[in-house]
């Protein structure tokens, strides 16, 4: 190899290397980018919003009630949802008059879930039925419940399909803010 090719490889090639294998490295284990499909999580979320989603924070912490998470779809493996966490393992859970009831308890006011009218569909959001989360599992639903297909028509979410939270909407720029 001659000193130019040499320096065409050393210069160029290997840095463009690099950058690619720590890119992959971050998409797969620390942040990746989602586009908003449909309107499950309206007001939240709206439809072509750009979000980033963190992938590493639930290996330190256990997912929260109220967190917006990506996963894996339990219907179709191939494609990812987004939907607001709302029932954790070994709970059980009731959606009556909209309102989400945890162990029998009603969802306190201040809450992000206090802000969203459940309707009650599907197998799983029977209107007075209580459902039990399952040990490795969770229950999601959809913000905008009129239009989500959610753990109401599936049932659990399996905590091995989580993908990360949801942080922050970066495009379009008037909708840039910190997902909550």
């Amino acid at each position: 190899m001659n000193d130019k090719m040499r320096y065409l490889v050393k210069e160029w090639v290997e840095p463009i290397i690099i950058a690619v294998i720590l890119a992959l490295i971050i998409r797969t284990f620390v942040v990746q980018a989602f586009k908003i499909p449909t309107g499950s999580m309206r007001m939240t979320l709206v439809e072509g919003d750009r979000i980033l989603v963190n992938k590493f924070i639930y290996r330190f912490k256990q997912p929260e009630r109220g967190d917006v998470i990506v996963f894996i779809s339990p219907e179709d493996k191939k494609k990812d949802f987004i939907k607001r966490l709302v029932g954790l393992p070994g709970e059980t859970i009731q959606i009556s008059n909209g309102a989400i009831l945890i162990n029998n308890n009603p969802i306190e006011k201040d809450s992000k879930l206090s802000q969203w009218h459940y309707y009650n569909r599907g197998d799983f959001g029977v209107e007075g039925e209580n459902v039990t989360i399952p040990k490795d599992a969770y229950f999601v639903l959809g913000d905008n419940s009129v239009s989500s297909r959610d753990s109401r028509y599936w049932g659990f979410m399996p905590k091995k399909y989580l993908l990360g939270k949801a942080m922050l909407i970066y495009w379009p720029p008037n909708r840039i803010r910190i997902i909550k």
